[in-house]
């Protein structure tokens, strides 16, 4: 950590400074790293696959209106994109402190734990920022070409700026786990099975067998994404009634689904929350482990 020499005084940098020392050389990592352009060219091909599907089967659904069009593109794929960065860049950024025995050159230093985890933190949202950006301006140039600039609709820069407020939360969730975890495998492990399927699995089933609103789980305050791309906006509840036939028609019985839609103010609360509590819980257990 640099330290400015003052007479025969060594002055430690502030807190801002140590935060920025970090972000800094973090970012330089990341974006030089190999990981980053791994993900990159994933994200590339996403996109190159979508814009070939538009392009060769021209679906009716997909191209009947601007809206339609970025509800199909941006809302399907961009939350797969946003917990792909999540947990490339947030995976191991604490937990391989501590695996990989890096921590010990960094602890040495006259910096405080914070300052690591939230330069850590901030390198590893502008790296994610700048993949997402790419996908945004790879969607938006399929838009321009099919729909023209007045076919721009603003529900999409609405999604935009959410797909944003989730990768802050998917970020603060992954660095929480990050820091929980001295092995950076059980870390990326469990972001990846809770965001891509146990929190999906959980509120499919809260809502369906307990009929409760499934308010506390992440990828529920996530749908704002797709719901604000769709004309109108989807009722907060709504159900629907399937009939499952048990041999004969005679005895077939109405199951009742239950879907609910949290509204938009309601799913920026929800992510909100997820970011608050795991940046502050985060870097308490951050700052409890020890380096043996």
């Amino acid at each position: 950590m640099e330290k400015l020499n003052l007479g025969h005084k060594n002055i430690v940098p502030n807190s801002i400074k140590q935060v920025l020392t970090m972000l800094k050389y973090s970012l330089l990592d990341y974006v030089g790293s190999r990981r980053f352009f791994v993900l990159l060219i994933i994200v590339a091909i996403i996109a190159i696959m979508l814009t070939a599907v538009m392009a060769y089967f021209r679906p009716a659904d997909s191209l009947a209106s601007p809206l339609s069009f970025y509800s199909n593109w941006w809302g399907e794929s961009s939350t797969l994109v946003i917990i792909l960065s999540a947990v490339f860049f947030g995976g191991d950024a604490i937990s391989g402190e501590f695996q990989n025995k890096t921590g010990y050159f960094l602890i040495g230093n006259p910096i405080r734990r914070s300052a690591i985890y939230i330069g850590k933190w901030l390198a590893a949202l502008m790296a994610s920022l700048a993949i997402l950006g790419v996908f945004a301006l790879i969607t938006i140039g399929n838009g321009l070409y099919y729909f023209g600039l007045s076919g721009l609709p603003s529900q999409f820069l609405e999604a935009l700026l959410f797909s944003i407020f989730y990768m802050v939360s998917a970020l603060g969730l992954t660095f929480f786990f990050s820091s929980m975890f001295k092995s950076s495998t059980v870390a990326i492990l469990t972001t990846v099975i809770l965001l891509l399927f146990a929190f999906s699995l959980i509120q499919a089933l809260v809502a369906n067998l307990a009929h409760v609103e499934p308010w506390f789980i992440i990828t529920y305050g996530a749908q704002i994404i797709s719901n604000v791309l769709m004309n109108p906006y989807p009722p907060h509840v709504s159900t629907t009634s399937v009939h499952s036939a048990a041999g004969s028609i005679a005895s077939s019985k109405a199951i009742s689904i239950t879907t609910y839609n949290a509204s938009i103010f309601e799913g920026l609360m929800i992510l909100a929350a997820y970011f608050l509590v795991t940046i502050i819980i985060g870097p308490i257990l951050f700052e409890r482990k020890e380096f043996t």
